[in-house]
């Protein structure tokens, strides 16, 4: 019952919050946010399982199973546990919303209480959709996410707040839409009479089918993957489907940019790996020059996007299209290297990308400016946010020890390994997001950081809040900590991902797995 408590008492505290007084209600969110993070880092150090959620043969963390509802002939479970997948993203929510809770005592002023309720209650549903095994469990899990973040944007966003959370919600309603028909017609079809996530993986590798409307087995796979797959494509957010998201991120405020670039994002590439490349491993397959495609295409798109901001919150928004780029790369491997790296690399990218976005906001505190030209020289009046806008930036960009190069590497040697055709010019087109990664974020240092000080504002430029700097720093040192000992986490999550592989018909591994 150990993720019963979290997420209860994650709610507990978001209704406690909300009934607080605006002028402890900072103080009060970050306090009662530890408890979920001591949670989640006993759950960690307690971590006991070994294989996928999503595979019988496996053996789950923490996993609680018990019946809820009954429809007719399916039943409702309400079934949670943790496997190597899900437990490094549950640690990652956990953490990532208490250093965004200290980034928005700054910048939130109004409505203080409502605003650290809502991130929260975002927290216990991001926790319900890591550890939910029943698809109508992990749905309820995966809308509740939506209504917290479109009020953050809505009502202390920018000046186009109002459109940004419209669209928001729009684009990723419609998405959730399809992935519901392309799950409910795979359950409806299949001989099943639950929407248990292992009950269903297990039917389609049996190929246990009742009725297939008249379409066909494996043209009725195809047809529910991609429905899937486009709608998770919107949350990654994948190329074309992106366009909502620099929008989102621009009128968000600082924090809730931080948990949509660190967590959110990764719902997608996480459904991604769960549904479309666990369930129907076969579909990945036979397409995945397709898919692989599409990765390139967002890489390239998305890192030449970057390059043409002015924005310091676009430039990493389309930053975090194309590094999502590379995550879908690693998945459609397929390999031991490709997947276990595009997993790590959901971690580090959400570290990484959380940082920028805080260094960002903070630089945004003082100098009420985000725009490039607006800003020169400003490392000498704020050492340390420099300091670290500048590390985070080398982390972006792969730098040794730190987060992103090994999971970058991982996938890299996953995709040279792949041997769907192509793999190799894929993965090689897809390096060179790294040059053009490195040309927009050098720039944006050198303008916005070094040479002659001057600041088109009004007001000073005067160091970051302790409790800024305090935040920022924090987030660097886990940076470099998971890319030093990329072990951490890397072996739980080699150890889930290891099944499918294994079970893939005609397996494109090459690598096998193991210790790095």
């Amino acid at each position: 019952m150990l993720i019963e408590a979290l997420i209860a008492v994650t709610l507990v505290s978001a209704f406690a919050v909300m009934l607080a007084p605006d002028e402890v209600a900072g103080k009060l969110a970050f306090a009662l946010s530890l408890l979920p993070v001591a949670g989640s880092l006993w759950m960690f150090g307690q971590f006991d399982a070994s294989g996928n959620a999503l595979f019988e043969s496996g053996s789950l963390a923490f996993e609680t199973t018990a019946r809820w509802i009954s429809v007719g002939p399916y039943a409702l479970n309400w079934h949670v546990g943790l496997d190597g997948i899900s437990m490094p993203l549950v640690v990652l929510s956990t953490i990532l919303t208490s250093l965004a809770i200290v980034s928005a005592w700054t910048p939130i002023q109004e409505r203080q209480s409502q605003f650290y309720s809502l991130m929260l209650f975002m927290l216990a549903s991001l926790l319900g959709v890591f550890t939910a095994l029943d698809f109508f469990v992990w749905f309820v899990f995966w809308e509740f996410v939506l209504v917290p973040m479109y009020f953050l944007i809505g009502i202390w966003g920018g000046p186009r707040r109002k459109y940004a959370a419209i669209k928001f919600f729009v684009y990723t309603n419609v998405a959730s839409l399809l992935m519901f028909i392309g799950f409910a017609a795979l359950v409806f079809s299949l001989n099943v009479n639950s929407f248990d996530m292992i009950e269903v993986t297990a039917a389609l590798a049996a190929n246990d089918f009742g009725s297939t409307f008249g379409l066909g087995a494996e043209t009725l796979k195809v047809l529910a993957f991609f429905a899937m797959f486009v709608g998770f494509a919107v949350k990654v957010p994948m190329v074309p489907l992106h366009t909502w998201l620099p929008d989102a991120h621009v009128q968000a405020p600082t924090p809730a940019s931080v948990m949509l670039a660190g967590v959110l994002l990764k719902m997608g590439t996480y459904a991604l790996l769960r549904f479309n490349f666990t369930m129907l491993p076969g579909v990945a397959r036979d397409y995945a020059v397709l898919i692989a495609a599409l990765a390139v295409v967002s890489v390239i798109y998305g890192a030449m996007l970057a390059l043409a901001q002015q924005d310091l919150k676009r430039i990493v928004a389309y930053s975090s299209v194309s590094s999502m780029g590379y995550v879908l790369l690693g998945l459609v491997a397929y390999n031991y290297y490709g997947l276990g790296g595009a997993t790590f690399q959901m971690v580090a990218h959400g570290l990484i990308s959380g940082l920028m976005f805080m260094c960002v906001g903070v630089i945004y505190n003082v100098a009420h400016t985000r725009m490039v030209g607006d800003l020169s020289g400003i490392a000498d009046k704020m050492p340390v946010t420099a300091a670290v806008f500048v590390a985070a930036a080398f982390g972006y960009m792969g730098l040794p020890l730190m987060a992103g190069f090994a999971g970058e590497l991982f996938i890299f040697i996953g995709g040279f390994s792949a041997t769907f055709p192509y793999a190799q010019l894929f993965t090689a087109l897809a390096m060179f997001g790294i040059v053009v990664v490195a040309g927009y974020l050098l720039f944006a240092m050198q303008r916005v950081l070094f040479g002659p000080f001057s600041a088109d504002t009004d007001y000073d430029i005067v160091p970051a809040a302790p409790h800024d700097a305090v935040a920022i720093v924090v987030l660097v040192v886990l940076v470099v900590v998971l890319g030093t000992v990329p072990e951490v986490f890397y072996g739980m999550i080699q150890d889930a991902v290891d099944p499918m592989v294994e079970s893939l018909p005609e397996a494109t591994a090459v690598l096998t797995g193991g210790e790095l």
